[in-house]
């Protein structure tokens, strides 16, 4: 039995005391321990080392007590188990050599097995719930289909990704082929996941907003879709889009256990759009931890009382920057914990 619930319990939709907390990207670039350990190994070894990720995932977890931990992995680990190279550049982001952008390009694509190629995050998953000792929960997660898309047709971060939409308006049958390829190959990745220990998994649609919300439909949404049909028997699924409130209507009405929303929306229409049954996770700025720590408590105190204690997940809004001081992270978890 996990000792600490509250994560579980509030994707249930159970009345609680608090809301639980975790960031996005908490485990990672904001804290010492784990700068001491980028020092010495590059980013995929990072990820490939069951040893380094599982430390990774519990060192917030240590510092700070979250109620939940995520494991330390990325969203580029799946194309790259579909033969698609991916490297990550220091100051630079992720750098695909060799972009998908043609029928053949999707032909050379392939659905691995998961458990041979992406073993490593299993063993990964087993270390740190050894780690955890049932102390919180453990979320798995994976990109989107239409995010990896993104990367893979791009080949690397953008502001618009231009290309990947190109590819998918000019050459639709291709980008669709490559969308259930992906689909296909995180469906499988995330069930490995649950079996090798995660309690949660979640999908983040970080380029979802890029889309017009006819064609989210069509590109995002209906692969994500298929994701949490897939799952929803095995864990809870939290669908996260950054930017993608005109969809939280139709996510509501899917299987998802919880629907995450950034901070391009007030709690109050978050709740109107997703008809106010379903748990939220979300949505404070993340540049906003660089306030002062006494504002940091008083917003996030208003941002409970906003949303309500119950069917709620105190989270940013997206994933937790590089340059934020320790203590005021520490605020954002205290203030969760302190609230009555």
């Amino acid at each position: 039995m996990i000792k600490n619930d509250l994560f579980l319990r509030a994707l249930k939709g159970e009345t609680v005391e608090r809301p639980p907390v975790w960031m996005m990207r908490q485990a990672g670039r904001y804290l010492p321990e784990f700068i001491a350990i980028r020092e010495k190994y590059d980013f995929f070894t990072r990820c490939r080392t069951p040893e380094l990720a599982s430390e990774i995932t519990v060192q917030p977890i240590r510092r700070f007590g979250m109620d939940a931990a995520i494991l330390f992995s990325d969203i580029l680990v799946i194309p790259q188990a579909m033969n698609i190279e991916v490297e990550m550049k220091p100051n630079f982001g992720p750098y695909l050599p060799n972009p998908v952008r043609s029928q053949k390009g999707v032909d050379e694509v392939i659905v691995p097995d998961v458990n041979v190629e992406l073993d490593y995050v299993m063993q990964a998953i087993k270390a740190t719930k050894e780690l955890l000792s049932n102390e919180v929960p453990l979320i798995g997660f994976a990109g989107s289909p239409w995010t990896i898309l993104c990367y893979v047709v791009q080949g690397q971060g953008s502001k618009n990704f231009d290309k990947a939409k190109e590819f998918c308006f000019t050459q639709p049958q291709a980008a669709h082929q490559l969308l259930q390829k992906i689909t296909d190959t995180t469906i499988a990745y995330l069930k490995a996941k649950v079996k090798a220990g995660v309690d949660v998994v979640q999908i983040f649609d970080s380029w979802g907003g890029m889309l017009s919300p006819t064609d989210y439909q069509e590109f995002s949404w209906r692969y994500i879709n298929q994701i949490v049909e897939a799952l929803k028997d095995e864990a809870p699924v939290i669908a996260f889009g950054k930017g993608c409130w005109f969809a939280l209507e139709e996510m509501a009405k899917s299987n998802v256990s919880a629907i995450g929303v950034d901070w391009t929306i007030t709690p109050k229409n978050a709740r109107y759009l997703s008809g106010g049954n379903i748990t939220l996770q979300g949505n404070f700025d993340p540049s906003r931890l660089l306030s002062p720590p006494v504002t940091i408590k008083k917003m996030v105190h208003q941002m409970i009382n906003e949303f309500g204690k119950d069917k709620y997940i105190v989270n940013l809004g997206h994933g937790i920057l590089p340059n934020i001081p320790l203590d005021n992270v520490k605020a954002f978890i205290d203030a969760v914990k302190e609230y009555k």
